[in-house]
């Protein structure tokens, strides 16, 4: 009923208070903190996307009382179970933006000199097969393979390799991920590709791209944050808006949702490891760990090593839990693979309309920096791309002031893309 938070608010001056109810039978007494009530899962992700800071997850505790599971039972274990889950994920993308941040800034703009042709869509009808990398994708290649003339096919770029050796041809290859080690999934869709069969790259353009992809038609993935919808409007770049998600076969799920109002089929989202297989096969990494096998090192001591080092790093449960909270949010007509026959055949070309975008990439890179720079001074928007970018580019400075803030990050971001 409230009684611990003027408690709390003397003993904690500086700290953030915010309450979390399983019905709304106790209103009274919550001395105007966020509070909610209620274990619908949205609504409970929404709350504490808004509330719970930016700070180091060492900093957040939960304090519990007891006496409500006694009388709520399973729905007060659901509500304790969705708040551990997101800290858990705000935990992971805290360490990823600390470490990754600059990066992705980086790479947003050198990929400004990159993209020259984007695609406009139109939704169509077509059922969509989305494939990730996991090892139960290769009981299912079978069967896409006999599909793949009857639906669009959007792919994890990590699973583009096993795809195209089975003689699959991809629609859609997705990559999100900003890491240099992307690329070797990247590097196969050139290897395969033909000017009659060419993949389109769905990106978002904080992710790592290869130089050979400038020939490539492009469809952009806005993230919906103000800083890459202020670039891209100026640079008159057409996209569609997803927001972040916590893998790329979730953004892979969301784009499917968009492009086509029919069935979406689901292969290779395994979240699992299976005995000593990480992933399916081939595997654009699978050959590192071949070239460095020796007689004391064999290939598949590695991938044992491998395996025990995802398992013992969380990454796939918290994967696990953020994809099982997240399909319940979708529509009903997203399945697993089965034997279903669909009878259209695909044509893409009624789908994407490809356009020229841009004849300079120096002038384009410039003009993508002087509109984020404009919005960053612009009083309408400066505390949002603030607030988005401190992280990003100063992980380990505390928000300062708005106007000293504006300083640090416009001079952060000179130093980042010199």
């Amino acid at each position: 009923m409230g009684y611990i938070i003027p408690v709390l608010k003397e003993r904690f001056k500086n700290s953030k208070i915010i309450a979390l109810h399983v019905d709304d039978n106790y209103k009274d007494n919550h001395f105007d903190i966020p509070v909610l009530y209620t274990t619908e899962n949205s609504k409970v992700k929404k709350f504490l996307e808004n509330e719970v800071p930016e700070i180091d997850s060492d900093k957040i505790r939960i304090i519990e009382w007891r006496p409500s599971l006694t009388f709520y039972k399973e729905a007060y274990l659901s509500l304790f179970s969705l708040v551990v889950n997101f800290l858990k994920r705000f935990d992971a993308g805290r360490r990823t933006t600390a470490v990754f941040g600059k990066r992705w800034l980086k790479n947003f703009f050198k990929n400004l000199k990159v993209v020259k042709k984007t695609l406009l869509y139109r939704q169509t009808s077509l059922p969509v097969i989305v494939t990730g990398a996991g090892p139960g994708l290769e009981q299912a290649l079978p069967l896409i393979a006999k599909m793949q003339e009857t639906c669009l096919i959007i792919a994890a770029s990590s699973s583009f390799l096993s795809l195209s050796s089975h003689g699959i041809h991809t629609d859609i290859v997705i990559a999100t991920d900003g890491g240099p080690w992307a690329l070797r999934h990247i590097y196969p869709v050139f290897r395969n590709n033909s000017s009659k069969t060419e993949s389109v790259l769905a990106v978002n353009l904080c992710a790592a791209l290869p130089s050979q992809s400038t020939d490539m038609p492009f469809l952009i993935i806005n993230d919906g944050s103000y800083w890459q919808s202020i670039i891209l409007n100026k640079l008159g770049i057409p996209s569609v808006v997803i927001g972040q998600k916590g893998t790329v076969i979730a953004t892979a799920v969301e784009l499917a949702l968009l492009l086509s109002s029919g069935n979406i089929y689901l292969a290779g989202m395994d979240f699992s490891i299976r005995d000593i297989r990480t992933h399916v096969r081939p595997y654009a990494f699978d050959n590192i760990f071949l070239m460095q096998a020796n007689r004391l090192r064999p290939f598949y001591s590695q991938s044992f090593t491998r395996s025990k080092l995802l398992k013992e790093g969380g990454s796939m449960d918290i994967y696990a839990a953020w994809f099982a909270d997240q399909i319940q949010t979708w529509p009903k007509r997203i399945h697993t693979l089965t034997n279903k026959k669909e009878k259209t055949i695909k044509n893409t070309k009624e789908i994407f309309k490809e356009q020229n975008i841009n004849e300079d990439p120096d002038l384009f890179y410039k003009r993508g920096i002087d509109a984020l720079l404009t919005g960053i001074n612009n009083p309408e928007y400066e505390e949002m791309i603030i607030k988005e970018l401190f992280p990003l580019l100063l992980p380990d400075k505390k928000t300062s002031p708005l106007i000293e803030a504006k300083q640090d990050l416009i001079k952060a971001l000179h130093e980042t893309l010199e």
